[in-house]
């Protein structure tokens, strides 16, 4: 693997991209150093990707930077420290893949119906679903096509984005990249193009999160098929990044999670996997409800702040989440002042000579359905505490919940920890900072 040979910097700025796959043999970015900050340009993710065949992983996220002192068994937190939507308008809704014109995995392995070229280059003509011609003999070469969209404009305050006409649909199609905000570096032909309009004068709130925010995969994974889900698609697969479910688990850090907690003010916790952890960022969107349920959500471009520090010998498989106090479930918030003097006198009037000091954690679980997702993050949560995962069960039942991240098969097992716990993994700190300011 290539590691970075410069001097370590305070402040790293990211403005280049992945050609769709995360390959630990690729040069990284940096370093940066432990407790230094890096600032992105992101670019969006999903659609506009899935339709640009030279991309390999239907994303298009930065360029992994390396983090000074980060080796392989430690983690690395990720402080969230503002998202900004760069771009006016954006497309998006429901895909269908289109058959003939892929190789296994319409996001992988695009394939040109009519010259027969994997990955091929594309040019634009006019706007539309048939927008998207092979460069080399000019078939209709998109893989994925709506089968209900919409083209969604977001208002200076940053505050709502309105689904609009056809004719304004088409307008923002013909000027696509400025409308979206497309980074310079970012070669992915903008979705809005495709120019559709199923839903006109719907008004949805916008509060901005990270789809993919983690570390870099110890062998090399498409970027939206770094995670259980996505992942199980290149089990067995007909191309070249086939993998087996044995060394998907293993080698997976399951950075495309597109839980919409993970926004400004959280904290993401991510294993470390390659020298240097490899932090990676994309796949913005403008607005989700829990599960994605249509699949795809507003994706657009933006301006993110991280700060990265290192946690030495936290040995973790997948993230741990800190969201926003507001954001976690009513059972996992921090206990109150009042609700502490309760507690005390139910142990005294009951004898319990000790109450346990507990703060929330969400542990990120991913799999190929959500039941296989749910024992995922169970099971992660009683290896990191070295406890059974049926006292998770019983925590995440009554101090806590099972939430969706994106429906097939991410959540997060939400509970409070306690401090014990926390302590023994070296995890307190990090946690407290979180929430130091409850009561």
């Amino acid at each position: 693997m290539k590691t970075a040979v410069n001097s370590p910097v305070e402040t790293l700025f990211v403005n280049s991209f992945v050609d769709g796959v995360l390959d630990p043999t690729k040069e990284m970015l940096g370093p940066v150093k432990d407790g230094g900050q890096i600032v992105a340009n992101t670019a969006p993710g999903c659609w506009g990707p899935m339709i640009t065949p030279c991309l390999k992983g239907g994303h298009e996220v930065t360029t992994p930077v390396f983090v000074e002192g980060a080796e392989v068994g430690d983690a690395i937190a990720i402080r969230i420290k503002s998202i900004e939507v760069t771009s006016m308008a954006t497309s998006s809704g429901h895909d269908q893949p289109v058959e003939g014109r892929f190789l296994g995995d319409p996001f992988v392995a695009v394939k040109c119906p009519g010259c027969g070229t994997m990955y091929p280059e594309t040019v634009i003509k006019g706007i539309g679903q048939e927008a998207i011609r092979c460069a080399t003999c000019d078939e209709d070469i998109t893989p994925f096509t709506f089968t209900n969209g919409y083209t969604i404009t977001f208002s200076d305050r940053g505050d709502v984005g309105l689904t609009v006409t056809k004719d304004a649909a088409e307008k923002i199609g013909q000027d696509g990249r400025r409308y979206m905000g497309t980074p310079e570096a970012s070669v992915q032909n903008p979705i809005v193009t495709f120019a559709p309009h199923d839903l006109v004068g719907t008004v949805a709130r916008m509060r901005p999160f990270l789809g993919q925010l983690g570390t870099t995969p110890s062998m090399p994974l498409p970027d939206s098929h770094n995670a259980g889900d996505f992942g199980s698609f290149l089990v067995g697969a007909p191309h070249e990044y086939a993998v087996t479910q044995e060394e998907l688990d293993e080698h997976r850090t399951d950075g495309h999670m597109d839980i919409s907690r993970v926004r400004a003010g959280a904290t993401l916790i991510c294993p470390v996997k390659v020298p240097g952890g490899g932090v990676y960022i994309g796949d913005m969107h403008a607005m989700q409800g829990d599960g994605e349920i249509a699949g795809h959500t507003a994706d657009v471009a933006g301006i993110v702040h991280l700060q990265v520090n290192v946690l030495k010998g936290l040995k973790i498989d997948g993230p741990i989440l800190l969201p926003n106090e507001e954001d976690l479930p009513y059972t996992a918030k921090p206990l109150t002042a009042s609700e502490k003097e309760s507690a005390k006198a139910l142990a005294a009037q009951w004898g319990v000579e000790e109450i346990e000091e507990s703060l929330p954690i969400s542990v990120v679980g991913t799999g190929t359905n959500l039941n296989v997702a749910t024992e995922n993050g169970l099971a992660r949560a009683a290896k990191l505490f070295d406890v059974p995962v049926e006292e998770i069960m019983n925590r995440a039942t009554i101090t806590g919940s099972i939430e969706i991240g994106r429906h097939p098969g991410v959540v997060t097992v939400t509970f409070q920890a306690p401090r014990t716990y926390l302590e023994k993994t070296n995890l307190f700190d990090v946690v407290d900072e979180q929430y130091r300011n409850r009561d």
